[in-house]
C-alpha cells in the first residue's frame, strides 16, 4: 500500500493501519520493573529530529522518507513540540470561525448528495502546511526480537508514517494516540522513522475548539516491545452495591501471542493470574485462569470496600501476571481502581447515594512556554491548584488530556468530565447565531465512522479510570443522528456511567436520544431557576458558566445559592481554567511579555477571548481565585 494525499479530504479515510484503540494500561517484563516503575520494553523517541517545513503538499519533499534521501538541508526540531513555536509558519488562535474563513471558501466533502465539493480541499491547498520529520535510532536490546509497536499520543493533525522506506500508515484525530505495528519493517541497528505531518485535513471541520491552531508531534513518541504473550487489553468493572460497603469485581482480558496460532490452544500457552490488593498491598481476591484470546472474569463481591470519592480517593491494585506454560513470569500488568457507583435517581445524580456537587472548571492543556506540548510539572502544578481551592472536578475541554492526568485525577479524587475530540461550532454557529443549515456531523453518513471513532478511541484508552463520572460527546457540534450514535454507543458499552452533551439545548428533537443530564452554558441563575422549578425532565449541571474574562467572577453566588435551593442542580465548571497566551520578547523593549489571540496579526481571530482563565498563562492565580475558593468551599 501507497500513502495517498486524498486521504487528507475524505472523511472516511481517518486511519489506514492504525491499531485498534486500547486501555491504557502499563506493563513490565517483571515484578523488580514494575516497582522500580522503569520499563525496559519501552524506548523514548522524544528528542532532536530532522525537519523540513514546506507550505503545502506540493512542494514538501516528496522522497524523504527514502532510506538514502539526503537531508543535510533539513532543520532540527525537538520532539514533542509545536511547529508553530519552533519558529515555523504562523501563530494563529480563533474561537468559533474555522481558521480559513475570509481566506478561502470551502465547504466539506458529502455535505450533500452528489456534492461536487471537497476533492483537493486540503491536498491541493495553497496554504496547508506540511512537516516533515526524520529519526534514525537503534533498537533497545530489550526490544530486539519481539513484536515492536509505535505510539504517538498526539499529533495535529493528519499524520503519515514510514519505517525503512515501507508505508506504514496514516491517521487522524490530534488527541488520542495513534499506534501502529513495525514489526514487519523494523531491525536491530539504523532504522530510518519518517513521518509526515499535515496542518489540516477534513478532520479540521471537526477539531473547531476555542484555541490557537497549532500542529506537529506535539507529545511523546515511544516504541514498546511486546513480550511473547502480551495483554492487549484489560477493562476492570468495579462497582459499589447500595449498602456502600459491598464491591463487585469483574474484569475482561484480551491476550495476544507471538504465535498467533498458539492462542487457540489455551492451555499449552500459560496461565494469567489476577490478584486484587489493597492499599497496604493486602490481598483482598485473586485467582487465575487458562489463558486465551479473551478471558473473562466472573462477577466476585468484595466484602468491606473503601468506597472511592473527592473526599476519599480510595484505590485498590489489580495486579494482572501471564505466565507461559513452562510457569515463567512473562509480563505484569498493574492497574489501580477505585469502587464508586454513579447513577440518577428520582431526577439526581448520586455518586455512591450521595448527591453529586460539581464544583467544577474546564481546563484546556496549556504552558505559555510550550503551548498545549504541556509537562507532567504543569500537571502536578495544575492539580495541587486546583485542591488548594476546593475545585474537585474538570472537563477535560474539549478533547481527550495526557494519559497521565487521568491517573492523577484517579489519586487525587478529582471527578472527570471526559470529552470526545469534537467541535465544529464553524459549521453551525454563523456570524454568533444558529444556522444549521449544514452541520457537522449532523446526519451525513459518511461522517459517521469518523466521529463514532473517537468516542471509541476516547472509551477505550480512558475506560479503566475511576474519576471518569460521565463520558461527553464533546462540545457545540449543534445535535443530529451522528450525536445520537455516539450517545447509543457510549450507553452499550458502558452503561454504568453517565454520558454529556450539551448541544441538544439547540436541537430539541433529540433531548430524549442524547444526554442524561440537561447541560446548559452561560445561562443566566435566574434561568437555571426557571428550568428547575418547572418540573424538569433532566438533572442540570451547566457545563460552563462564569466567563472569567478580565475583572470577572463577581455574580459567581447567584448561582452557588442554588444548590441549597434544589437537589437536581448539581453546580458546573467554570470557564476556564487557564488564560491562553504565549511568552514572546517584545520587539520594541526587548522584555519578556505574554501575547493573546490576535497580537500574531493572525486573522480571523477572536482576540482576548483566549484569555479567560482563573489562572493567568504563566500559572499566577488571578484574583478570581478568592471568590472560586470562597465559593467552592462552601459545598466542598
Amino acid at each position: 500500500m501507497k500513502a495517498d494525499m486524498n486521504w487528507l479530504d475524505d472523511p472516511e479515510v481517518f486511519r489506514v493501519n492504525r491499531l485498534d484503540a486500547h486501555s491504557d494500561h502499563r506493563f513490565y517484563k517483571d515484578m523488580e520493573d514494575m516497582k522500580n516503575e522503569s520499563n525496559s520494553l519501552t524506548q523514548s523517541l522524544n528528542g532532536n529530529w530532522s525537519f523540513s517545513y514546506s507550505m503545502n503538499a506540493k512542494e514538501r519533499p516528496m522522497d524523504f522518507y527514502n532510506v538514502d534521501f539526503d537531508d543535510q538541508t533539513f532543520d532540527e526540531i525537538q520532539v514533542p513540540g509545536h511547529i508553530e513555536l519552533n519558529g515555523y509558519d504562523k501563530i494563529h488562535y480563533i474561537n468559533t470561525m474555522y481558521p480559513w474563513e475570509g481566506h478561502v471558501y470551502r465547504r466539506p466533502k458529502y455535505l450533500l448528495e452528489n456534492h461536487p465539493e471537497g476533492a483537493g480541499l486540503f491536498s491541493e491547498a495553497d496554504y496547508n502546511p506540511v512537516g516533515s520529520y526524520r529519526k534514525v535510532f537503534d533498537l533497545n536490546e530489550e526490544l530486539i526480537g519481539k513484536r515492536v509497536c509505535i505510539c504517538f499520543e498526539g499529533v495535529e493533525q493528519a499524520i503519515f508514517v514510514w519505517l525503512n522506506g515501507e508505508f506504514v500508515g496514516y491517521a487522524e484525530d490530534s488527541f488520542t494516540p495513534s499506534e501502529f505495528d513495525l514489526t514487519p519493517y523494523i531491525k536491530e541497528k539504523g532504522n530510518v522513522l519518517a513521518v509526515e505531518v499535515h496542518k489540516r485535513c477534513s478532520a479540521a471541520y471537526l477539531e473547531d475548539q476555542d484555541f490557537f491552531r497549532f500542529f506537529g508531534i506535539y507529545r511523546n513518541v515511544t516504541l514498546y516491545a511486546k513480550p511473547s504473550i502480551h495483554v492487549e487489553d484489560l477493562w476492570v468493572r468495579p462497582s459499589l452495591k447500595e449498602d456502600n460497603t459491598t464491591g463487585k469485581f469483574k474484569m475482561d482480558l484480551k491476550i495476544s501471542s507471538a504465535m498467533e496460532s498458539d492462542i487457540d490452544t489455551a492451555s499449552e500457552i500459560g496461565t494469567v493470574k489476577v490478584i486484587l490488593l489493597d492499599k497496604e498491598d493486602n490481598v483482598v481476591f485473586q485467582t487465575e485462569d487458562a489463558i486465551n484470546e479473551t478471558v473473562s472474569l466472573k462477577p466476585v463481591e468484595i466484602e468491606k470496600v473503601n468506597p472511592w470519592d473527592n473526599h476519599n480517593p480510595y484505590l485498590y491494585t489489580v495486579l494482572v501476571q501471564v505466565y507461559n506454560s513452562e510457569q515463567k513470569l512473562i509480563e505484569v500488568v498493574p492497574y489501580k481502581i477505585g469502587f464508586r457507583r454513579i447513577e440518577i435517581k428520582d431526577n439526581i445524580i448520586l455518586l455512591n447515594g450521595k448527591r453529586l456537587i460539581i464544583n467544577g472548571i474546564n481546563r484546556h492543556e496549556w504552558s505559555a512556554n510550550r503551548g498545549r506540548s504541556i509537562t507532567i510539572q504543569d500537571m502536578e502544578w495544575d492539580m495541587k491548584c486546583m485542591l488548594e481551592n476546593n475545585i474537585n472536578a474538570v472537563r477535560t475541554c474539549h478533547y481527550p488530556n495526557q494519559i497521565p492526568w487521568y491517573y492523577m485525577c484517579d489519586e487525587n479524587g478529582v471527578y472527570m468530565m471526559a470529552e470526545t475530540n469534537l467541535e465544529s461550532h464553524g459549521s453551525w454557529q454563523k456570524s454568533g447565531k444558529v444556522e444549521p443549515s449544514w452541520n457537522l456531523p449532523g446526519s451525513h453518513v459518511k461522517w459517521r465512522e469518523v466521529v463514532l471513532d473517537r468516542a471509541k478511541s476516547n472509551f477505550e484508552y480512558f475506560k479503566n479510570h475511576t474519576s471518569i463520572l460521565m463520558w461527553s460527546l464533546g462540545n457545540e457540534s449543534y445535535a443530529e443522528e451522528n450525536l445520537a450514535v455516539m450517545n447509543q454507543y457510549y450507553k452499550e458499552v458502558d452503561p454504568e456511567r453517565l454520558v454529556h452533551y450539551e448541544g441538544v439545548v439547540s436541537n430539541r428533537i433529540f433531548e430524549d436520544r442524547i444526554s442524561d443530564m440537561e447541560s446548559q452554558m452561560y445561562t443566566a441563575p435566574w434561568d437555571v431557576e426557571a428550568y428547575l422549578a418547572n418540573n424538569p425532565k433532566k438533572p442540570m449541571l451547566l457545563c460552563e458558566y462564569m466567563h472569567c474574562m478580565g475583572n470577572s467572577l463577581g455574580g459567581m453566588i447567584s448561582y452557588v445559592k442554588l444548590l441549597d435551593k434544589y437537589e437536581n442542580y448539581h453546580g458546573g465548571f467554570i470557564w476556564d481554567y487557564i488564560d491562553q497566551a504565549l511568552w514572546v520578547t517584545d520587539e520594541v523593549t526587548g522584555e519578556k511579555v505574554l501575547r493573546y489571540g490576535g497580537d500574531f496579526d493572525d486573522r480571523p481571530s477572536d482576540y482576548e477571548f483566549s484569555g479567560n482563565g482563573i489562572v493567568f498563562a504563566d500559572r499566577c492565580e488571578k484574583p478570581a481565585m478568592q471568590e472560586v475558593k470562597y465559593c467552592y468551599g462552601l459545598y466542598k
